[in-house]
């Protein structure tokens, strides 16, 4: 009998460790999960950020009574010794005495060699948007006076900008109006002094897409990844630096009209960010949960390795997403329009099951 009862035992010790294995196993890769602030003075947030400088990553994202209203303000936090700072107001959207507008998706880019560069927007709304660009020369915790940019130009639209072999700054962004959902590029080879467009590359009728993501290959292709009223994320290829473009089609990943972002990882994948969930019935909204996380060889078959929030009862968003030098993926993004969480997670630990027809693998 005693015998028996230790053999009960161990069994029931085993099958509860298994257990507790398998329930995490979707964790794999995870190195810390947490969020950027406990208490903020606003009571709601969106739109956030993350860029590494050489002392260390530092977040952005707006903060206000809510989103349009002309209390949102840029925030900005940094990480130190392992703790994120308490979010500090960088801009406004203050116009004179009587006039104030809301602020909009702020973009971290830090220079090589350089400054850290904060895009952002003002305006009543997304079809007024305004764009400014600040910058800090202490990584983060100073800021320069506001700068609008040129005419008609917004700087990245919500994904990071990406600087090419040659130099040039290249600006992911999008315009929502008449015409449509319709994807450019913004590029500057002076970091902002003067600037170019490429694009649109949609006409934003067949095709309504925004907030793109730009990867690069190995062979020197370019790729795009693009939030969509379209059910699936859109992407587009170019093999001259950008100059022209494939047309515009949709990959095999669902979209229910929510951002996301991606990165070009140090070994040659790509990792996606994203809401895999297509909304039953609808080409325009759905429910912005689970939050998962996609890597591919190719930017075209792609295997699922993480649900980073699965509850069904808020909304888990906006992903940004960065590699630091030594290797580690780093995101941010939306939990709850409450606050916002960081992930840091170890790629090399990353496993991971085929999508096949757009439907996230069982297990994962």
């Amino acid at each position: 009998m005693k015998n028996m009862k230790n053999w009960l035992g161990t069994a029931f010790l085993t099958l509860t460790v298994l257990s507790a294995a398998n329930a995490q196993s979707w964790k794999d890769g995870i190195v810390v999960d947490e969020f950027i602030y406990e208490k903020a003075p606003f009571p709601e947030c969106h739109a956030s950020t993350i860029a590494e400088t050489p002392d260390g990553l530092v977040a952005a994202f707006f903060g206000g009574t809510k989103e349009r209203n002309p209390d949102v303000e840029i925030w900005v936090t940094r990480l130190e010794k392992d703790k994120w700072s308490a979010p500090v107001s960088v801009a406004n959207g203050i116009q004179d005495e009587k006039l104030r507008y809301a602020c909009w998706n702020p973009v971290l880019y830090q220079v090589p060699n350089g400054e850290l560069m904060l895009f952002y927007k003002v305006g009543p709304n997304v079809a007024a948007w305004k764009g400014y660009l600040i910058t800090s020369k202490d990584n983060g915790k100073s800021w320069s006076k506001p700068q609008a940019l040129k005419e008609d130009y917004l700087g990245p639209v919500k994904n990071k900008p990406v600087m090419l072999k040659n130099g040039e700054l290249w600006c992911p962004t999008s315009t929502e109006g008449k015409n449509g959902w319709r994807v450019h590029f913004e590029v500057t080879p002076d970091l902002g002094k003067t600037w170019r467009k490429v694009g649109p590359i949609n006409d934003g009728k067949t095709i309504n897409a925004i907030q793109p993501s730009i990867l690069t290959h190995p062979n020197g292709d370019l790729q795009i990844l693009a939030r969509s009223k379209n059910r699936a994320i859109m992407e587009s290829w170019s093999k001259d630096n950008g100059k022209t473009w494939s047309e515009m089609k949709a990959s095999n990943l669902p979209n229910n009209n929510s951002g996301t972002d991606a990165v070009t990882l140090q070994d040659g994948r790509q990792l996606l960010v994203y809401n895999h969930v297509l909304p039953p019935g609808t080409e325009v909204k759905g429910p912005r949960t689970p939050l998962n996380v996609s890597v591919s060889k190719d930017g075209k078959n792609w295997d699922a390795v993480l649900v980073l929030e699965d509850s069904p009862i808020s909304q888990y968003s906006y992903p940004s997403v960065i590699q630091s030098a030594d290797g580690m993926v780093h995101i941010v993004y939306t939990w709850r329009r409450e606050k916002i969480k960081y992930i840091k997670i170890d790629p090399s630990k990353l496993k991971g099951k085929s999508i096949e027809n757009g439907t996230w693998p069982a297990g994962i």
